[in-house]
């Protein structure tokens, strides 16, 4: 009655564990200042449940890879969901800022959910398969960050901040149930020790096939950071548009993005992975390119810079899940590896290029610098693309290095 999974699980099963762990990074942000009240601390400090955990997500994504790897998919993903519910009912009791940021962190154990998510996916099908499941998958990463934030704020209107963390301690519990009963493992070749592990890994290092499909991936979410990072100012400066109205139009990129996976789910099986990834990039700079030139020819309207973002979204879409799915079949033994390191090469690539855009946008000079480099990073992810086709062509599209 109470056996475990011995089977793969479901892709239903798969989606709610992605939502909850993208879910998890911005639930509670309505409720930063009410946290900071009531501890009494300063915001910026207080922020630090937003960005240091996304960089502890981001470390522990290059562990958890390889974990996964020599261990196994369920064991790294049943401890982390594990983690995460126990860190939750630590911060729904912390008593001071330190103890709160403390489980905060130790909540990042849930990026396990969304990293190892994929490699499951790439464990039980081919690539090309992988990659239309994966595009089904990612539309939970758009859903996820638009929702989350809603319910965060309906529920520190009713209760206070801490019934987040509630809802984080409940949909911990009982996806960790659910995954018990319905995630068997799917890594049929682990490694004999860890320390052949180790000795494996730097074979992606090595690999120019997966450096194209991880930096495809890191310069097309780059994109979407600089968005984040400089379409405040621009909203603001530009087009006087107060914070809740910015909210809509931030997530016209999202609903790009969600547009962009359905096709992926759709369309991905059919064709290469270059093609969808290329395709992708294409529609993202063509966008890009349509919004800067209305801009320069005086059309300053919010169509010109929400209208190309959009297709940023749509083009992400488009090109994520092929790029996933290939950066995990270079090995598929170290489908998780590659899964945990191109995550991190997401994140950190992200933050370099909010940091471009920070240091080259000014309330001034409007939104020609933002889309710019948008397109910049947009056009990296299409070089990117390119180049694994010219790999593919050159090797062949079974090669590994």
């Amino acid at each position: 009655m109470f056996a475990a999974a011995a089977t793969p699980p479901k892709l239903s099963t798969l989606i709610l564990l992605s939502a909850l762990s993208v879910g998890s990074l911005n639930m509670f942000v309505a409720s930063l200042s009410n946290i900071a009240t009531d501890f009494d601390a300063d915001y910026s400090l207080v922020n630090l449940s937003i960005a240091g955990y996304a960089a502890m997500t981001a470390v522990l994504q290059l562990i958890m890879g390889p974990m996964s790897d020599r261990f196994g998919r369920r064991p790294v993903i049943l401890i982390g969901l594990s983690v995460f519910t126990l860190a939750s009912f630590g911060c729904l009791l912390a008593d001071n800022i330190w103890t709160f940021l403390f489980f905060r962190l130790l909540q990042g154990a849930i990026i396990s959910g969304s990293v190892l998510s994929n490699a499951v996916v790439r464990d039980m099908v081919p690539a090309k398969r992988a990659a239309s499941l994966l595009g089904y998958l990612a539309m939970a990463w758009a859903v996820a960050p638009m929702l989350g934030p809603m319910l965060g704020g309906v529920l520190d209107e009713l209760f206070g901040w801490r019934a987040s963390f509630v809802a984080f301690a409940g949909f911990g519990g009982l996806i960790l149930v659910l995954c018990w009963f319905d995630l068997g493992e799917t890594n049929k070749t682990p490694s004999a020790t860890f320390r052949a592990q180790l000795r494996t890994y730097p074979v992606l290092f090595r690999s120019r096939r997966f450096w194209g499909y991880a930096l495809c991936m890191a310069f097309s979410v780059g994109a979407f950071y600089a968005f984040l990072g400089g379409a405040p100012l621009v909203a603001k400066t530009m087009f006087g548009m107060s914070a809740g109205t910015l909210g809509f139009f931030i997530g016209t990129i999202t609903v790009g993005f969600f547009l962009g996976s359905f096709l992926s789910g759709r369309y991905a099986e059919r064709y290469p992975l270059t093609t969808m990834m290329i395709i992708g990039r294409v529609v993202a700079c063509t966008g890009l390119v349509i919004g800067l030139l209305l801009f320069f020819s005086g059309f300053v309207h919010l169509l010109s810079l929400f209208g190309a973002t959009i297709f940023v979204g749509i083009g992400n879409g488009l090109t994520m899940p092929s790029s996933s799915a290939g950066a995990m079949s270079v090995r598929p033994e170290l489908a998780g590896s590659a899964s945990g390191l191109s995550g991190a090469l997401i994140v950190g690539g992200g933050a370099v290029m909010s940091l471009i855009t920070g240091a080259f946008l000014t309330a001034g000079n409007g939104a020609y610098p933002l889309l710019a480099v948008m397109l910049l990073s947009s056009f990296l992810g299409l070089i990117a693309a390119l180049y694994v086709l010219w790999i593919d062509r050159c090797e062949g599209s079974g090669g590994a290095i």
